[in-house]
């Protein structure tokens, strides 16, 4: 996680503090540039958002954190000592009258048969043990570079049009196999919001987008929904 963005962050974890108790943190993936198994090694380098987020865990708050392709095999870290609930795939929650569909997004293209393929290898037994047995600086090294890898390969594809349309087929594919009111994904590095409309009733897409833009966050606050500016 770059300076900038972490600390953007680290304020926003410390603001959600007064109302805790009342507050339910979804996480969609890629928080981190970098985050794998229960390292050491990122442990302490992300020491500072880590003590927030037990703090706000600690104040009665929750926290659903979706893996993303860059934060992978979080359970026995996040889930095991923060008490985050974690998730590899999406899930439905209802929120008063709303069911929302939430998931990090990284399967939502059929035609990225690379990217699915190593989605898929990274969460095998093998690679699974090997991530997870690697000195945590080892991992890092080659997550890193495996980071900026994927960050080029993104930028040479940034076709506006082609991800839009891929993220609004997604969401009625996803609806028509079962119906929400909201579907909120990440990954796409794209902000986007997309209403739709099944049979009379009205349905929206949200993609949190990427903070090298603009740092923003959703507020579902009293069956309305929010978009926030982080500073």
């Amino acid at each position: 996680m770059q300076e900038k963005k972490a600390q953007i962050f680290l304020r926003f974890l410390v603001s959600l503090q007064p109302q805790a108790k009342d507050t339910t943190l979804f996480l969609v993936g890629d928080i981190f540039d970098l985050w794998l198994g229960a390292h050491n090694y990122f442990v302490k380098k992300f020491k500072p958002i880590i003590s927030e987020m037990k703090k706000f865990i600690e104040g009665g708050g929750k926290i659903y954190y979706f893996e993303g392709n860059h934060d992978l095999h979080l359970t026995n870290f996040f889930e095991w000592n923060l008490r985050c609930q974690i998730y590899r795939e999406a899930e439905t929650f209802l929120f008063g009258q709303q069911t929302v569909r939430v998931e990090h997004g990284d399967q939502m293209d059929p035609e990225d048969k690379g990217y699915l393929f190593l989605r898929w290898l990274l969460r095998t037994s093998p690679a699974t043990g090997l991530i997870l047995n690697l000195p945590g600086p080892v991992v890092a090294k080659v997550g890193d570079l495996a980071s900026q890898t994927s960050r080029n390969y993104t930028d040479n594809k940034r076709d506006t049009e082609r991800i839009l349309k891929v993220m609004h087929e997604h969401a009625h594919k996803m609806y028509d196999k079962k119906p929400f009111d909201v579907i909120i994904s990440g990954h796409v590095h794209l902000r986007d919001e997309y209403h739709f409309q099944v049979h009379g009733k009205n349905v929206t897409s949200y993609n949190l987008g990427c903070w090298d833009d603009k740092a923003m966050a959703l507020e579902l606050s009293n069956q309305n929904w929010k978009w926030i500016e982080l500073q």
